[in-house]
């Protein structure tokens, strides 16, 4: 497991830094490194299967929730959610147990919050995947 964290975090960490290269970047996910992190619009070697990996989010106000329609199965599930900035800084994240229900999470942003945020949703078959979004 601990293997698995170290992964998760290294990915989070590379996203970050390939954001800070330069704002147009941060403006489109689509241009990270190919087969690092998968997007709605870049799936990559996972086409066809963005309706149940891509993170979907919900704001209101300060909370935002993030669901991934992913079943959690022994062999198959989503393993970890995380809410960052593009430069790198976590809002929260949130890791499942295959037992879990369902792959939800909610946050609370920092008062007075606006901008762009990632939600990610790593899977443990089908890596990590980006949803953008601005409040």
């Amino acid at each position: 497991m601990n293997g698995r964290r170290e992964f998760l975090k290294g990915s989070l960490i590379v996203a970050g830094a390939a954001a800070m290269g330069t704002a147009m970047q941060v403006q489109a996910a689509s241009t990270f490194p190919v087969g690092l992190i998968y997007t709605q619009e870049a799936p990559g070697r996972w086409a066809g299967r963005e309706g149940s990996h891509v993170p979907k989010v919900t704001a209101e106000g300060r909370n935002v929730k993030v669901v991934t329609p992913h079943r959690m199965t022994e062999i198959h599930f989503i393993v970890k959610h995380a809410l960052v900035t593009p430069e790198g800084k976590f809002i929260g994240e949130k890791t499942f147990a295959n037992t879990d229900p369902a792959a939800e999470s909610s946050y609370e942003l920092p008062e007075g919050f606006k901008g762009t945020l990632w939600a990610t949703s790593f899977c443990n078959l089908h890596d990590l995947w980006l949803t953008e979004f601005t409040v």
